[in-house]
């Protein structure tokens, strides 16, 4: 595939989850594209439905959900194929890193067995090439020691060893798109430079969904990047454009809680997934909305070269 290509397309996503009390709407018409070899940052506040796009995509989603829309990975619709075939392609096709690592790993099986185990089972090896091949992806996750790593429990590793382990472990058959949720959390500075160093090597042959709330680290190691509010993308592009000039009033509100840009958090909070405004979900918050913005619920259109964003106002200048 060349990196013009489609990989993964979502379109139309809808994921809401029963509730006694409704639907809670966690995605809601979601439409994303992930070119081959392509990173794509998918930045946003806790809650704002981030996870849970990202574990739609490999089907990791409680049974209870209701999913409506298309994830076609080459062009195959993932939400229509059998749970067999599913787990033909989740880990060998398609990979997750799991937010928290240090309960993402099997506590009572060491961390070398884990990674030959899904090695073994997607890969038709036997125990000795398996153990052989988890002993060399950790040596290319830049774990020193890959033979004590190896054969330690998951408690006995640090937070920055444990999430180079679950990167190891999600590349065990070497797929095609690798979803990482918020690898980067709670490490210390230099350990989150060192994995960030890592996933832009991983990038270099396979495409990637960077799940972060951080925005230096979408800045360092995205060439896309998508912004999500209360299950919806509000903005969407290259990363510099979007980071630089933001488009959107969330986008511009992300950006100036930074401490480097005077740490002014956007005032409010986000809406509840089960009582969503009218027209744009951003309103209640945005010091420039108006009653227009409290009526009509906008749609994501180009204003720029590949860039989006979901608000009235490029509407008023003909966009």
């Amino acid at each position: 595939m060349t990196p013009d290509d489609p990989l993964l397309q979502i379109r139309g996503l809808k994921i809401g989850f029963p509730t006694i009390d409704g639907l809670v709407m966690a995605s809601d018409t979601v439409d994303l594209t992930i070119r081959a070899g392509e990173t794509l940052a998918l930045l946003g506040e806790t809650g704002s439905g981030k996870t849970v796009l990202g574990m739609a995509i490999p089907r990791l989603l409680q049974p209870n959900t209701r999913i409506e829309g298309e994830i076609l990975f080459r062009g195959r619709d993932l939400l229509s194929v059998s749970e067999r075939e599913m787990e033909k392609i989740r880990g060998k096709e398609i990979a997750v890193v799991l937010q928290n690592s240090g309960t993402s790993l099997n506590p009572v099986l060491r961390v070398g067995d884990q990674i030959a185990e899904a090695i073994m089972l997607h890969c038709t090896l036997d125990r000795t090439d398996a153990d052989a091949a988890a002993l060399h992806l950790l040596r290319a996750a830049q774990i020193s020691d890959p033979t004590s790593t190896a054969r330690a429990y998951p408690h006995r590793l640090s937070g920055g060893m444990q999430e180079r382990a679950l990167i190891a472990l999600a590349l065990a058959c070497s797929p095609s798109v690798l979803i990482a949720d918020e690898p980067t959390r709670g490490l210390d500075p230099v350990t989150k430079r060192e994995i960030l160093g890592l996933f832009g090597e991983i990038n270099q042959d396979r495409s990637v969904l960077f799940i972060t709330h951080d925005i230096d680290a979408a800045a360092t190691i995205a060439s896309r990047v998508a912004v999500m509010y209360a299950g919806e993308i509000v903005e969407l592009g290259p990363v510099d454009a979007v980071l630089t000039a933001p488009a959107h009033p969330y986008t511009r509100g992300l950006l100036a809680s930074l401490p480097e840009r005077g740490m002014q958090p956007i005032p409010g909070s986000a809406p509840s997934s089960l009582h969503l405004p009218t027209g744009c979900r951003f309103s209640p918050r945005c010091s420039c909305a108006g009653r227009r913005c409290e009526r009509e619920h906008p749609e994501l259109i180009e204003i720029g070269s590949g860039q989006f964003a979901r608000c009235l106002v490029y509407y008023d200048r003909g966009s």
